[in-house]
């Protein structure tokens, strides 16, 4: 069954419609069998003139392909049981439909977006959470506060620089003021500073309860715990000193210092200690109890673990009994008062929470000092040693390997394009590209000598306009006409979006673009619509567009250019915008124009248009057009920017995208533009340049940016399509966008997910940065439109990270890869109020406690980094001091940057509207193209190759020719709607048609100025001579001409 294929062989590209005229004279889909269609392929012919099926040795291998990721999937449609649906249901059971249906979400796809939002939000706020709790909730649960300071509140035992100091009951006391007593001196018996003489106390060890109720009560009779420090045999004689309290602390001069007497493990094995032991930290003094009682005691099990944990003694000291007391329930209740009746200090040491919370820091510190400082050091490498590098000069190609306008003989007869999916076979390049013709005697017509394509790469310039004012316009393409580039290898590609007037213009974007071009003849000033297939649903996919076809002229510039304006259906003319289907659209016309030259695919009467007026504009076939400048009507490209992004494109053939630095245009406008100046330029010098060392810029921006068209293969006799893949295109062309994933990237950030595109299908090509070309917008002024323009892109940056974070096959492995780094991206994207938050938390706690340990600086450690290291960066990348000073009015906005702008753009994920970025006179916010409205009927667009398409043409000219003759021998009457014909036109292979309408056609001669043949002729008025071509070029558009008017 020709044109089909059953459900399970191919990837669906869209929906059948059997009488659309692209199936004309394909057999009838059976009855029960799914049927879809694929794309036709070109087999080679025999003899010289094909190649057949195979693959050759390209620069994109097999194994590269990618497919489309899960998250993006055209085919997939919201099920009730998806279990992403399942879980937006689930997080918002709350919210029932009744309710939302009240608040005016009346739509389910409406409902349905607004749950997925607030799962969104929901899982980011546990993002969040855990952020949060791993920066300061980690640390608080393994080392409470309590824990956590108690370094800072002892005084070692021992410590020489603490002189002057004793113990009583754990705490230490300065005797530095203190009397000398008749009974007690205590410079003598605190020779060792910390010394415990809480035994000189009376009422030491009485009154606590843990000793005189224990649990059970057969504790009490043990002698330990019945003992009394006081007694005669204490080995102090008694107590010789009054009960601690304040009145005796001023009575005999002790001043309290505060802090409690520490020990170190080590001290236990001292001589002075050897009394001493540890349960549970605490360092309890045994010295009055052993003093008593020398020898063990019969059938005491207390007295028996106090021994045992005394006689164990080593140098490396230790004697810990806190396991040995925790045995039985008589020893747990007997270190309970243990430990108060003979405390005399504690371990200065961490508790293991502590010690594992230090660690937990300090591994910290070094992860994100690792990734700080690479990402610091590799901008800085990729600025110094790598970026200088791109854009030089390229030497000139040898001949006998440089592109050239027209293929040898060999190659025209050889020549493939070669896909890079699985499914895809080694096609032939487009007639009008590689087809030897022979004369009419049967030899083959030899080429003469075709000038070389060389390092002057023909460049088409997309610009997409929509709302945007006559200054606006025009400085943009004067900048571009500019451009020290040769005029003739470059064309300005106009696109105006929708018959559009700017709010605070005076006419609409179309007048305006029109109005700035040079044409040579009537007609290509007053162009017939063309109908294409539009990115939209309903019956907004079918569109219709004019093209402009002149020149802008500049000073000593006259460079070509096409104004493609979307003018809408007629059924649409009446309504707001008509025409109107937004910038990916735009962007599409230029992809499916280039993609289907490239194989050779069916046209739509828009692609055929174009092919026509690129040739007549350039003097070539749209063909041999290899990379697409794109840049957005408010941008000013600098005069150098596109020669160096060109170089950059033939020093390495591996690089399929790049972009260059954007600068702000209006930095002091107001205190929104200066607090945007020093963002623009880290995102580029320090993302961008760190992305470029792995060669995956994650977003090239549609304001200023560059894609290879299609790429030469490693033995010159093919092409390797790139962004004319049609896996990209397919993709890229989404029509059905209901989820709210699909929408936030199709609908709000088209820019960076063809970017995602490009790395997902060629994740083994690269995507760079060329800092030396440069460009200038204009940026929001207003803060309610800035917040507008952030939703957008933080919106769409979320979710094309989604994307990237699933392709395994980027360059690098775990922490050292592009994935990894993506994924950070994407984690910190999230977590950005978070990090604000904790940061203001940082900077109170830092304000209101001294920082005493290193431990306590490593937060204020790493804000600092992170805020201030890029001021590096600028100092070794610039001689601009005046970025300083941007990035102090950056920091004082930081609030905004990473709080406000985030937790709105959250909040309005399901909000797919451009708001205040571009205002529209008469526009009401619920105007999108995107909005479905009717059902599209597909025979409206003919699709059919360019042969057919010129055998119409032809058939049209054959008719016209007879009508010609018929009117010259009598047979009817001269129509006034053909002009008179010069006698040597006979051949028809000379004559060229330009249709204004079905009914009416225009004749004129294509014959070089400088022919032999030529004569006086009457040119019609609305249409000069097509300039000549290339000879090699008009042979071969001659003979297939002459070729099809045999075979009618």
């Amino acid at each position: 069954m020709k044109g089909y294929v059953p459900a399970d062989g191919h990837i669906e590209l869209g929906e059948v419609v059997p009488t659309h005229t692209q199936y004309a004279g394909e057999v009838e889909p059976q009855p029960g069998v799914d049927v879809r269609p694929i794309r036709r392929t070109t087999i080679g012919r025999s003899g010289t003139r094909g190649a057949g099926l195979a693959r050759g040795k390209t620069l994109v291998r097999p194994e590269r392909y990618a497919p489309p990721a899960p998250m993006l999937d055209a085919k997939k449609a919201d099920h009730p049981f998806d279990p992403w649906v399942i879980t937006s249901k689930i997080v918002t059971f709350w919210a029932l439909s009744s309710f939302l249906k009240w608040a005016g979400l009346r739509d389910p796809s409406m409902r349905q977006a607004w749950r997925e939002k607030v799962t969104l939000c929901f899982f980011i706020l546990i993002a969040g959470g855990t952020v949060a709790f791993l920066t300061v909730g980690l640390s608080r649960v393994l080392c409470p506060p309590d824990q956590a300071t108690l370094s800072l509140n002892y005084i070692d035992y021992g410590d020489t620089a603490a002189g002057g100091l004793v113990g009583i009951q754990g705490w230490q006391y300065n005797i530095s003021q203190t009397k000398v007593l008749p009974n007690m001196n205590f410079y003598t018996v605190g020779k060792i500073p910390g010394t415990d003489i809480s035994n000189y106390f009376k009422d030491r060890g009485k009154n606590i309860p843990q000793c005189d109720n224990p649990s059970p009560s057969s504790v009490a009779n043990f002698a330990a715990i019945s003992f009394d420090i006081c007694s005669s045999n204490n080995g102090l004689n008694g107590c010789p000193l009054d009960s601690i309290n304040s009145d005796l602390q001023a009575e005999y001069g002790l001043q309290p210092t505060g802090k409690q007497v520490g020990y170190d493990w080590s001290q236990m094995a001292l001589v002075p200690l050897q009394n001493f032991f540890v349960i549970d930290g605490n360092v309890l003094n045994l010295d009055p109890y052993i003093a008593a009682n020398p020898n063990p005691i019969a059938n005491d099990p207390v007295d028996d673990a106090i021994r045992t944990v005394l006689g164990t003694s080593h140098p490396q000291g230790g004697k810990d009994a806190t396991i040995l007391f925790s045995r039985t329930s008589e020893l747990k209740a007997a270190s309970e008062c243990l430990q108060i009746k003979y405390y005399a200090g504690h371990l200065d040491k961490d508790t293991a929470g502590c010690m594992t919370a230090q660690i937990y820091l300090y591994v910290s510190l070094v992860v994100i000092l690792s990734l700080v400082f690479s990402r610091f050091i590799m901008a800085f490498i990729f600025s110094w040693a790598i970026s200088w590098r791109l854009a030089k000069t390229p030497p000139p190609p040898p001949i006998s390997t440089a592109p050239q306008l027209t293929p040898t003989p060999d190659l025209a007869r050889n020549a493939t394009l070669k896909r890079t999916g699985p499914q895809h076979t080694q096609q032939h390049l487009p007639p009008w590209a590689m087809q030897p013709f022979r004369r009419d005697t049967g030899s083959v017509i030899e080429p003469k000598a075709a000038p070389e394509v060389g390092n002057d790469l023909f460049t088409a310039m997309l610009v997409t306009c929509y709302s945007e004012g006559e200054d606006s316009i025009r400085t943009t393409l004067d900048s571009l006409a500019q451009t020290k580039y040769p005029d003739e290898r470059k064309m300005l590609f106009v696109i105006a979006d929708g018959i559009i007037t700017g709010a605070g213009n005076d006419k609409s974007t179309p007048d305006i673009c029109r109005d700035l071009m040079e044409f040579e003849s009537g007609e290509y000033a007053n162009p017939e619509p063309r109908s294409y297939i539009a990115v939209a649903q309903g019956s907004k996919q079918h569109n219709e567009a004019k093209v402009y076809a002149g020149y802008y002229r500049i000073g000593q510039h006259r460079c070509p250019m096409l104004l493609v304006v979307k003018c809408g259906s007629p059924a649409e003319q009446d309504k707001p915008k008509p025409g109107n289907r937004g910038k990916r659209d735009s962007q599409l016309i230029l992809m499916n124009f280039f993609s289907r030259v490239t194989y050779d695919d069916r046209m739509t009467p828009l692609d055929y248009d174009l092919f026509r007026k690129v040739q007549y504009l350039m003097n070539v076939t749209p063909d041999l057009f290899e990379i697409v400048l794109m840049v957005d009507a408010d941008t000013k490209v600098y005069d150098t920017s596109l020669r160096l992004l060109i170089n950059t494109m033939i020093n390495d053939p591996l690089i399929m995208g790049l972009c260059g630095e954007t600068k702000i245009a209006n930095k002091t406008d107001s205190w929104v533009t200066m607090i945007q100046v020093y963002e623009y330029y880290i995102s580029h010098h320090l993302g961008k340049g760190f992305e470029s060392i792995f060669g995956g810029v994650t977003c090239l921006p549609g304001c200023f940016c560059m894609y290879r068209l299609k790429a030469r293969s490693k033995d010159g006799e093919g092409w390797v399509a790139i962004l004319t893949k049609p896996e990209i295109v397919q993709e890229y062309s989404q029509n059905v966008v209901d989820t709210l994933h699909q929408r936030n990237l199709l609908l709000l950030g088209e820019d960076r997910f063809l970017t995602t595109l490009m790395l997902r299908n060629f994740p083994y090509r690269k995507m760079m940065f060329t800092p030396k070309a440069i460009c200038k917008t204009v940026v929001p002024d207003q803060f309610r439109v800035l917040l507008s323009q952030r939703r957008r892109w933080i919106n769409s940056t979320v979710h094309n990270l989604m994307e990237l974070v699933l392709v395994r096959n980027l360059c690098g492995t775990f922490c050292f890869s592009m994935q990894f780094v993506v994924f950070m991206d994407l984690l910190g994207t999230l977590v950005l109020p978070v990090a604000m938050v904790l940061t203001f938390v940082l900077i109170i706690g830092i304000a209101t406690t001294p920082i005493v340990t290193f431990a306590q600086a490593i937060p204020l450690t790493f804000l600092f980094l992170v805020l201030f290291s890029p001021a590096i960066l600028i100092l070794l990348t610039t001689n601009k001091w005046i970025y300083a000073a941007w990035m102090g009015i950056y920091l004082l906005a930081l609030p905004i940057w990473n709080f406000v702008l985030p937790v709105y753009s959250y909040w309005h994920f399901d909000d797919f509207s451009w708001g205040e970025t571009r205002k529209v006179t008469g526009e009401t916010k619920g105007d999108s193209h995107g909005n479905k409205d009717g059902q599209f009927d597909a025979s409206t667009v003919p699709l059919k190759k360019w042969s057919e398409h010129e055998k119409d043409r032809m058939r049209r000219i054959k008719r016209a020719e007879r009508h010609r003759k018929a009117r010259e021998s009598g047979r009817f009457t001269t129509s006034p709607r053909l002009h008179a014909i010069p006698a040597h036109m006979d051949n028809p292979s000379l004559i060229s048609l330009s249709h204004d309408s079905d009914s009416e056609y225009t004749l004129y001669d294509s014959t070089p100025h400088d022919s032999p043949s030529a004569s006086p002729m009457l040119v019609p008025r609305n249409m000069p001579p097509v300039p000549p071509l290339h000879q090699q070029y008009r042979n071969n558009i001659q003979h297939s001409r002459q070729n099809l008017l045999d075979s009618m």
